[in-house]
């Protein structure tokens, strides 16, 4: 098996949170009202990530039930757009890149925040292909959602066997679900650090020289 294409996830693999969610929410709850809120938008939430509605709707109609002003934008910006890019996790695409192996962004991202992390951290310019769950109409860990990024992956690079490809995301169903459609898979996160990843990626034949510095 030879790996020719690296998907990564982006929440907790390439970027993470700048801002504790629920603390982001002071200035529409309390905290008991701030984590029931929270549970529900992530149900919300759903419908969005596989591309069906918008998700800045949604917290509008929401805030308006729980007797608030629509502020979804306000709230979306506070909360889902507090973002930053994990440059040691950036270092590794650009090296990849370098090397010719195909890498792509595998996410569940509803299209307002997708469009705040292209827009800010350049994805578009930074990977082959982009599969936002949005985009696919699906997203992880349904096993339809690997398949329909193995398409877009062959759309922009030519044929693709699913053997081809590693991805690498922060949840274990998320990864058991990709290896079921025959993807290589590792589970990794931010907060095991670089090092782990690094020999990660070894086992299945990969290095970047000199990553992570």
């Amino acid at each position: 098996m030879t790996i020719r294409h690296v998907l990564l996830d982006a929440d907790g693999v390439l970027q993470h949170a700048t801002v504790d969610w629920y603390e982001a929410l002071e200035p529409w709850f309390d905290a008991t009202d701030a984590r029931a809120f929270m549970d529900a938008a992530w149900e919300a939430e759903r419908k969005p990530l596989a591309g069906d509605g918008d998700f800045v709707d949604v917290l509008d109609r929401m805030l308006l039930a729980s007797g608030r002003r629509a502020e979804g934008e306000r709230l979306h910006e506070a909360v889902w757009r507090r973002l930053r890019a994990e440059p040691t996790s950036m270092a590794l695409v650009a090296g990849l890149r370098a090397q010719g192996i195909g890498v792509h962004l595998g996410s569940n991202q509803e299209r307002n925040r997708a469009e705040h992390m292209n827009r800010v951290f350049g994805y578009p310019d930074l990977f082959d292909s982009i599969c936002y769950s949005y985009l696919l109409g699906v997203a992880k860990p349904d096993p339809e959602y690997f398949r329909r990024c193995l398409a877009r992956i062959a759309d922009a690079t030519g044929e693709v066997d699913p053997a081809d490809v590693l991805f690498i995301d922060d949840r274990a169903d998320n990864v058991e679900s990709a290896r079921s459609v025959g993807l290589a898979g590792i589970c990794w996160d931010l907060d095991q650090g670089h090092a782990v990843l690094r020999e990660a990626i070894a086992e299945h034949g990969l290095a970047v020289q000199g990553w992570p510095a």
